[in-house]
């Protein structure tokens, strides 16, 4: 079959009355989570699992799997593009991604151009959407049969670079990441062995024989984090929300705004295809570019409408770049699509090379519900631009208990077992405690989903090697990715430390 017939059948999957609800309702509930700031695409695709979880439990494997990733990667790039409504509102991002926003979108807000402004938002997160999907559909066969050809070897040190990547890139000190990566990985040593059969770090308490789950973990750091961290820090949005004017930008806003679209768009999804990059990177990379080459540079910071779409198409762009590794290598380049890899995994679905060959279904209606997806943001966003405004006075005292109610009531629905609460109210803890100290997340979960994949290969590479650790170094591909990865860590910390020294010169 080629790429067409099977784009085409996905839409025959897509277009599945439940599946078009469940496109909707996630692209909705993602354009929530991303206007209330603080909660997040992570947050929200991790407290949406068991609820899906159990929605889909009548359902055979196949077409669970299916309609809850579509629902999912909805909530995903929903709240992709739900942070600039804040960002330009209240000047306050949604998430890391939109940070960038804020710089000319709140100074557009405040000159009474908040609503056009928020639709070059929509309008250039729906272009950068469609030109990762058709890039997506392009890349996504090819990569796959290459990836088919890998062996252990090649697999091992190719999720050392995603993990090396994420590392290197998140949060503010490599040091607390790579911890935070070690420590995922850990956490997925729990349990019996599979090849040995050997109970490892049990204490022997039967009920961790089948290791932590995921979901569990996933819901208490990034939901119930969240909670404790407006719980004990009293967070309300004490900002003033700009008014929304006229909605339909004018022609001059177009016309300047229709090239870095599409040039944030290309580099939003390049980007995004590194493991590790992610959005955020994207978002700061195409405001930079645009600023460079713009002819009245000096507008930006000041109110320009570049300055908004380039970082929105960027961050979008990226979400859909980030995806191509995730499905085709099973390789999650961030920690969103660390988690909606995860939910494959619950339903036996691998992603990875054989994704395409094995589930066609889940694969092609993922990408396929994509296209719909945006689309109906395109249409939510433009009309209801003043409702999504709204949300944001939304106080805490009643997101709160909503966002407690569904983690306790979606895990214990899925696990039906008290210990996971505890869990659950202990990662929640873990969450406040390691974000407040500035230990990014991501890598944890990260770790906790690549660790038996890494594991196994590692394994799997020694055993047809006859114990020679070689094996890693003497097969082309593999010393690539190596190589790839120390650079990723090595190079930060030479510019770190020859920043150090320049200051201490110029001090000197």
């Amino acid at each position: 079959m080629t790429t067409l017939e099977f784009l085409y059948n996905g839409f025959l999957v897509s277009l599945q009355p439940e599946n078009l609800l469940y496109a909707f309702i996630g692209v909705l509930i993602g354009t929530a989570v991303g206007v209330l700031p603080g909660i997040g695409p992570m947050s929200g695709v991790a407290l949406l699992i068991p609820i899906m979880s159990t929605l889909t439990s009548g359902a055979s494997p196949e077409s669970a799997a299916a309609s809850s990733i579509i629902l999912l990667a909805g909530v995903y790039y929903g709240a992709m593009y739900g942070g600039s409504t804040t960002s330009i509102l209240l000047n306050t991002p949604g998430e890391s991604s939109s940070v960038i926003t804020t710089l000319d979108g709140y100074q557009l807000a405040k000159q009474g151009k908040a609503g056009s402004a928020l639709s070059i938002a929509a309008i250039g997160s729906f272009v950068a959407g469609i030109i990762s999907l058709i890039a997506l559909v392009l890349l996504a066969k090819p990569l796959s049969d290459l990836a088919i050809k890998f062996g252990p070897a090649e697999y091992f040190s190719l999720m050392i670079l995603g993990l090396c990547a994420v590392s290197g890139l998140a949060g503010k000190s490599i040091t607390k990441a790579l911890m935070m990566t070690v420590f995922g990985l850990l956490l997925a040593t729990i349990g019996i062995d599979s090849v040995s059969g050997i109970a490892r770090f049990t204490f022997d308490m039967p009920i961790l024989y089948q290791g932590l789950e995921f979901l569990t973990i996933a819901v208490g750091l990034f939901a119930l984090g969240e909670v404790f961290k407006t719980i004990l820090e009293k967070e309300t949005n004490t900002g003033h929300v700009a008014k929304v004017g006229r909605i339909i930008p004018s022609k001059k806003d177009l016309k300047d705004s229709s090239a870095p679209i599409i040039r944030s768009s290309l580099l939003g999804f390049f980007i995004g295809i590194l493991p590790g990059a992610g959005a955020t990177l994207a978002s700061f990379f195409s405001y930079i570019m645009e600023k460079k080459i713009s002819k009245n540079r000096a507008q930006f910071g000041k109110g320009a409408i570049e300055g908004v779409a380039a970082p929105e198409s960027a961050n979008n762009a990226a979400s859909g770049g980030a995806m191509i590794p995730m499905l085709t290598l099973g390789v999650p380049g961030s920690g969103t699509t660390a988690i909606l890899m995860g939910a494959l995994i619950m339903y036996n679905v691998q992603p990875g090379p054989l994704l395409f060959n094995d589930h066609p279904q889940v694969a092609w209606g993922l990408i396929a519900s994509m296209f719909i997806g945006n689309l109906m943001l395109l249409i939510l966003n433009m009309p209801l631009v003043k409702i999504f405004a709204k949300i944001i006075e939304t106080p805490p005292k009643y997101l709160t208990p909503l966002i407690i109610a569904i983690s306790i009531f979606g895990v214990y629905a899925v696990q039906v077992n008290t210990f996971d609460l505890f869990l659950l109210l202990g990662f929640g803890i873990a969450g406040y405690f390691l974000a407040k100290n500035d230990f990014p997340l991501a890598p944890l979960v990260l770790g906790l989903v690549l660790g038996p994949m890494i594991e196994n290969n590692f394994r799997r590479a020694l055993t047809t090697s006859n114990g020679d650790y070689g094996i890693f170094l003497t097969h082309p591909i593999s010393l690539t990715f190596l190589v790839i990865a120390a650079l990723w860590l090595i190079i930060p910390i030479l510019l770190k430390l020859r920043g150090k020294k320049v200051i201490v010169n110029e001090e000197g």
